[in-house]
């Protein structure tokens, strides 16, 4: 899949889950809180996206409840049973050797 842009920000869809990912409502509901977590879930329950992020788990200011390897874990917990869902990654930036 291409690459998906806003608000110059690159992302990468690495998870859709039940046909959860839609780019206009993803728009709509993106803040810029959500520009400093490395990974974006969208879940959606009662025809709502929600929007949560998370760090790599080796991230300094990965929490417990934020770290990557705590998705499945949120989704299972705090998620609508077996909803549809998506997992956004946020492009690195690469680091030029010149």
């Amino acid at each position: 899949m291409e690459p998906i842009e806003l608000n110059g920000k690159r992302f990468r869809l690495i998870r859709d889950y039940r046909s959860a990912w839609k780019f206009d409502d993803f728009k709509r509901r993106y803040s810029d809180i959500l520009d400093k977590y490395d990974l974006i879930v969208g879940d959606w329950g009662y025809n709502q996206l929600r929007l949560k992020g998370f760090f790599y788990d080796d991230h300094a200011r990965a929490t417990p409840n934020t770290k990557a390897s705590h998705i499945e874990e949120y989704l299972n917990e705090f998620c609508n049973f077996d909803c549809a869902y998506f997992i956004l990654e946020r492009e690195r930036k690469e680091t030029s050797s010149t």
